[in-house]
């Protein structure tokens, strides 16, 4: 099945850029709320974006106002321990996690609860200077439960995240970025004759950037780098010194060798 001639009811699809697929939120009037009927979608565009030979590198993003506003709370509000544990709810959400080609999350307005926990899914965040982030998870009488204290923990330290899960302070794309949490802040005005947000722009030139690698080693490379926040130095190290081999059994290695040595750009065949 092609993720560009599937039909969705959340999301929608597009390939802006050659090897680019832009996987957009589509619920506007629930801020982007991510709902079980939408998480399903975003995993089968995802997994399909994943499998086509045609896809260096995807980005994600909702609407100027939200990213994503949350998890959909009226979706949760009358569950009990039994359903939800049983059903282990939400674990579908690590499913992003599974990909190996790039994801790059462009986020404007709100990335709330949820929201955030599927922005630091992505590898790269890039923020509109209107981005706000936040876990208000503990005013509803919850935890985030996505992934959001592990992976929040990881980047900016126990303090810090102590202090944003236990109060629920929502916090803009300036301190985002100066704690790690988002790459880049994008300041630059729209692009004339483009149709998308600067953010997202931006996020397309980035993966247009990746794409025009070799999957092989892009893969590699983001591999290794989610081992870091796993292994122990030694392992990680291990791990990166193999990936390395490998690499020299592609036809991109001597592609790419070849082309620097000769002074000409490299045709990198993802083989």
């Amino acid at each position: 099945m092609s993720l560009f001639k599937s039909a969705f009811e959340h999301i929608l699809v597009s390939r802006p850029r050659p090897s680019v697929a832009l996987v957009t939120l589509n619920r506007p009037k629930a801020l982007n709320a991510l709902s079980s009927p939408l998480f399903k979608e975003l995993n089968h565009a995802l997994e399909l974006a994943d499998n086509d030979k045609d896809i260096s590198s995807l980005v994600l993003t909702g609407s100027e106002k939200a990213f994503a506003a949350g998890a959909d709370i009226k979706e949760m509000q009358s569950k009990t321990f039994s359903e939800v544990y049983s059903t282990d709810f939400l674990a579908n959400w690590a499913a992003i996690k599974s990909l190996r080609k790039p994801v790059i999350a462009a986020v404007s307005g709100y990335a709330l609860g949820g929201g955030a926990e599927l922005a630091l899914m992505c590898d790269i965040i890039l923020a509109s200077p209107t981005a706000k982030f936040g876990f208000p998870e503990i005013t509803l009488g919850v935890i985030p439960g996505g992934g959001g204290t592990q992976r929040l923990t990881n980047i900016v330290g126990k303090s810090k995240a102590m202090e944003l899960v236990l109060t629920g302070r929502v916090f803009g794309a300036e301190e985002a970025e100066r704690w790690g949490v988002v790459s880049k802040v994008v300041q630059t005005e729209k692009v004339p004759g483009d149709e998308h947000l600067p953010v997202v722009h931006e996020a397309l030139e980035m993966a247009s950037k990746i794409a025009s690698f070799g999957q092989l080693a892009t893969q590699a490379g983001k591999e290794a780098v989610n081992a870091a926040l796993d292994l122990p130095l030694s392992e990680g190290l291990r791990l990166e010194r193999r990936l390395f081999h490998s690499l020299f059994a592609t036809n991109d290695q001597k592609e790419g060798m070849a082309a620097f040595a000769e002074k000409r750009k490299p045709n990198f065949t993802h083989s």
